[in-house]
């Protein structure tokens, strides 16, 4: 009896007992056994040491600092990346691909050359900066200069994920609701944003998880100062160089619980629109 196409594909790749194993040995070694030492490294300092250090003013500030430049990065992003996907997607213009291109930058430009290219721009003798200073606005060593080192690393993960929903969203239906009577805000309303809402999510949720860990960019350009503009990036740095690990694993375990509880949130949030998107 010859095979069916599909029965053809499942055995391109080897069968499922290997590529199982190899996917879960490579998982297991890359993401679990670094989170396990960090379990036990934090697990070590009991929960009254613990505490102690995750309420330290200068702990407690420098989560305050992250968080709210990686909020106030991800708002922006989610508004510019959306009409970033859109522009690329729904018009057609010269330089569009260069364009489609550069939002990849941030991928393959190394962080540390992202920071200094920002400090290049926004220092105050900078291309920018010059011009910034004097009408009171400062962006380098400020929190300003945090959030933007956020937004520009962050940026893409919201493009290149409501991009491709875009570009498979059919024409007829938009078609249809208009010739219907429906305005454009209410096609984009009640037609278009149901369905990218799903990979919207996804990207600002990957935009802020990167924002709370990013770390080459922002220390070029932050200043550094505790209390002022020093992110847990940098503090659990220095409890490293301090050789302070379990300092070090305790303040990583904070931010690594506001990632995972955003992704819980987030992936629930996704699997309601979608149960919604389909009885609908």
């Amino acid at each position: 009896m010859p095979m069916t196409s599909l029965q053809r594909r499942r055995r391109v790749m080897p069968g499922f007992g290997l590529s199982m194993g190899i996917a879960l040995t490579y998982f297991a070694l890359i993401v679990l056994l670094p989170l396990v030492a960090m379990a036990i490294k934090t697990a070590s300092l009991g929960w009254e040491d613990y505490w102690k250090i995750v309420t330290a003013p200068r702990s407690l500030a420098s989560f305050r600092i992250t968080l709210t430049a990686a909020l106030a990065a991800t708002v922006v992003n989610a508004v510019v990346g959306l009409l970033f996907a859109w522009v690329l997607t729904r018009y057609r213009f010269p330089g569009r691909r260069l364009l489609d291109a550069l939002v990849d930058l941030p991928f393959a430009l190394p962080t540390a050359v992202a920071g200094l290219t920002l400090v290049t721009l926004f220092a105050p003798n900078g291309w920018f900066g010059r011009y910034l200073e004097p009408l009171g606005i400062k962006v380098a060593y400020a929190p300003l200069g945090i959030m933007a080192a956020m937004f520009f690393t962050s940026i893409p993960f919201v493009v290149r994920t409501v991009q491709p929903v875009l570009e498979d969203l059919s024409a007829d239906v938009e078609e249809a609701a208009r010739s219907l009577g429906a305005r454009p805000w209410q096609v984009f309303a009640l037609v278009i944003w149901p369905v990218i809402l799903p990979a919207f999510l996804a990207g600002t949720t990957m935009a802020f998880a990167r924002s709370i860990g990013e770390f080459g960019a922002v220390v070029f350009i932050a200043g550094n100062l505790p209390m002022v503009t020093e992110i847990t990036s940098l503090l659990i740095f220095i409890r490293l160089d301090e050789f302070n690990y379990p300092a070090a694993a305790a303040l990583a375990s904070v931010l690594l619980l506001v990632a995972f509880l955003l992704l819980f949130l987030t992936n629930s949030l996704q699997a309601r629109v979608l149960r919604h998107a389909r009885r609908d």
